[in-house]
């Protein structure tokens, strides 16, 4: 898929491509799962990827940047079985992790892939297509000479949002103060969206509590959400 966000884009990386070994129940469910629930971002094939000819039906499509391992990820898609949900992280046994959690609550809507979300975006995800963009808790990078390596960008809150069908929620959260004003500034100046609310989300009910966000509570960094929807394109 053409993309212009492509070269600005990759011209500075967001992650760390973290090592270390995974657990034995991690490499299990790689062995056991990974051919039926992922695919490698790098290794898919040229052009839009067959959401719907991978999970066996149509559905309203939710992708989450950045699943970690997976505590929240599972929990959203066990409450959300109607929704196609797909996960992209770059964290080998955060996805061994997502796996075993998948496997024990039974999950059929549940899809990984491994890897860099831009190129994900930029090659294999249409536009106008999602129903929703989730980025929880993304890599603060907190020391300034670092925050041009945060996820939330102008380019790729863009190239997002491109993605994102008309109606379409980006909901962003993080505990650290300046990057949530940071996602504010950026998009609040996205031309194809539009916040919710006058500032910050309430916090929803539904997203669960991880234990990185209860010591966040515990450090006294308060968590903000923001919940953006997409226009219709001009």
């Amino acid at each position: 898929m053409e993309s212009e966000h492509q070269p600005r884009l990759r011209s500075v990386v967001s992650y760390v491509q973290r090592g270390g070994r995974m657990t034995v129940g991690q490499q299990r469910a790689w062995e056991h799962s990974w051919p039926r629930l992922g695919r490698k971002v790098a290794e898919l094939p040229s052009g839009p990827l067959d959401i719907a000819g991978w999970f066996g039906r149509s559905a309203p499509v939710l992708l989450e940047i950045g699943s970690g391992m997976g505590e929240t990820t599972a929990q959203l898609a066990a409450a959300e079985p109607e929704v196609n949900y797909l996960a992209v992280e770059v964290y080998e046994a955060g996805l061994g992790q997502l796996m075993l959690r998948a496997e024990k609550l039974a999950l059929d809507n549940l899809r990984l892939l491994h890897g860099d979300a831009v190129l994900l975006l930029s090659h294999h995800i249409e536009r106008d297509t999602l129903s929703g963009v989730r980025i929880f808790f993304p890599d603060p990078w907190p020391k300034k000479r670092h925050h041009k390596r945060r996820l939330v960008q102008p380019e790729f809150i863009a190239l997002v949002a491109s993605r994102l069908a008309p109606g379409g929620m980006l909901h962003l959260a993080t505990d650290w103060a300046d990057y949530a004003e940071q996602m504010l500034t950026v998009c609040s100046a996205e031309p194809l969206l539009r916040n919710r609310f006058p500032d910050w989300a309430p916090r929803p009910g539904w997203r669960p509590v991880t234990k990185f966000e209860q010591r966040a509570n515990e450090e006294g960094r308060v968590s903000r959400d923001l919940i953006f929807e997409r226009l219709s394109s001009r």
